[in-house]
This record gives structure tokens, sequence and C-alpha cells, in this order.
């Protein structure tokens, strides 16, 4: 493998500051610089950067440690980890009831992030999602499970600094009508995007929730031609059924 030269070197070295400082908090400028091998004001520059953005914190002691927002990080990557782990069993086995795709998500900036998906066993049609892309919360039905467990206020929030752009001509964009959805979803526990997002696609969602903390959502895509009214109620039920198990099982964690 060829050898290249890193872009950014700068970066390298704030990462030798962050990586002394998870070893060594609560340190000054000086150490900081001794430990990375940097001049003082180089390291300065950086530090004042990395304060400015939250990864590191000055204290009032002019000593510096790790930042929340690094640390927060760090903790969303452990909650999704865990939250993938622990649901694969349950999404399994509603993988093998209903041989369909099963998607994994959560909350993140106002949108759904697939965190996981289960493809079918014996289909032909495979659905074109991939780990890591986003869907909207209005659009979708991850994120209108989840938008039906957000409080009033951080509803019109929500909706304050979202455009409810159309997808398809299926696609709510009157924001009175999604309320009203919401309620629905809110009263059965499963949110339904009936090609909203895309055509031809029908998904069932559930919200996974843990007291009055959103984990996350997962849901059942279908090529909208097999969705018969016996099909759909069988899909229902087993999502209740997978939501109630997952929220049992998180309940105990």
């Amino acid at each position: 493998m060829e050898n290249q030269k890193p872009y950014g070197t700068v970066l390298i070295k704030a990462s030798y500051i962050l990586d002394f400082l998870a070893e060594a908090a609560h340190s000054s400028l000086q150490e900081i610089a001794k430990g990375c091998g940097m001049t003082p004001s180089t390291t300065l520059k950086i530090l004042d950067t990395l304060v400015l953005i939250g990864y590191v914190e000055k204290q009032a002691d002019k000593t510096y440690r790790l930042g929340s927002k690094l640390v927060r990080y760090a903790n969303h990557d452990i909650q999704q980890t865990t939250l993938v782990e622990n649901s694969r069993p349950y999404l399994e086995q509603l993988n093998d009831a209903l041989d369909e795709t099963i998607h994994l998500g959560i909350l993140s900036n106002n949108e759904i992030v697939y965190v996981n998906k289960l493809e079918p066993k014996s289909q032909t049609i495979l659905m074109s999602s991939k780990i890591g892309i986003t869907r909207p919360l209005y659009s979708s039905a991850m994120g209108k499970a989840v938008l039906a467990e957000f409080s009033e206020r951080d509803y019109q929030a929500y909706l304050a600094v979202t455009k409810l752009t159309p997808y398809t001509s299926q696609t709510i964009t009157n924001p009175l009508k999604l309320a009203e959805e919401l309620a629905e979803i809110k009263r059965t526990g499963v949110a339904f995007d009936d090609e909203e997002m895309e055509k031809d696609i029908f998904c069932t969602g559930a919200a996974i929730m843990k007291g009055s903390e959103i984990l996350g959502a997962f849901s059942v895509s279908i090529p909208k031609y097999r969705v018969t009214p016996e099909f759909k109620k069988q899909v229902v039920q087993q999502v209740l059924e997978t939501k109630k198990q997952l929220e049992a099982g998180f309940s105990r964690n």
C-alpha cells in the first residue's frame, strides 16, 4: 500500500490533544504541550478551537478536560450499539414470522437514521435502503412513530424548523392532518407509511420506548402489491408484539 501524506496536519495535532486529555484530564497548557510534543503557542491555538466547538472545556483554574459534546457523541455511539445488539433477537423473530424487510432506526437531528436492516429470506424483491441513510420524521413509519411520542412543545418546535416537503402524492404536508395521524398513532402504537416516502412501498412502524425516553424505532417494509387487509392485520399484530417484547427487555436493563 502506498504511503499517502495525510490531509490536515492540524487535525492530527488536535487528535493528539484529545488523546492526551482522555488520559490526563485537568491538565494545564504547558502539560498538554509537553505531552503532545508541540509548542505552547500551537497548542493554545488548537485548544481554543476545540473549546469553541465543545470538544474541550477550559476550567476556572485554566486546566483543560474533554468537552461535553465529545462525551455526548461517545455515549450516543454506545447507546446505538446497545440498541442494535439487544434488539437483534426480537427483530430476527419478526423477520422469521413475516419474511419481510425489517429496519431499525434512531432519532438524530430530527430525522431517523437506519442503524440495522434485516433482509427477507425468500422474497425476490429487496429494498434499496441501506444502514446509515436518513428519513424524515413526518413521512416515514419509524419517523411518525417517534414523532407521536414528542411532547406538544417539542412537536411545535419540530414544525417550526421543518418544511413538510412532498416526496410522493401521498405525503402528508398539512400540519393539522399530520397531528391527527400522530394522535391515532399514539392511541394504537403503530404508524404507517402508505407510499408517502416511496411509491409502491408500504411500511408499518413502532417506537421503542423506555418510560418516556425514545430509544429508537423499527419497521416492516413491504411492496404495496402484497399488502392485503389480512396480511396488514398480521403485520400490525406482529409489530405490536415485538414492540411489547422489546420494551419489556429494555425496561429490565
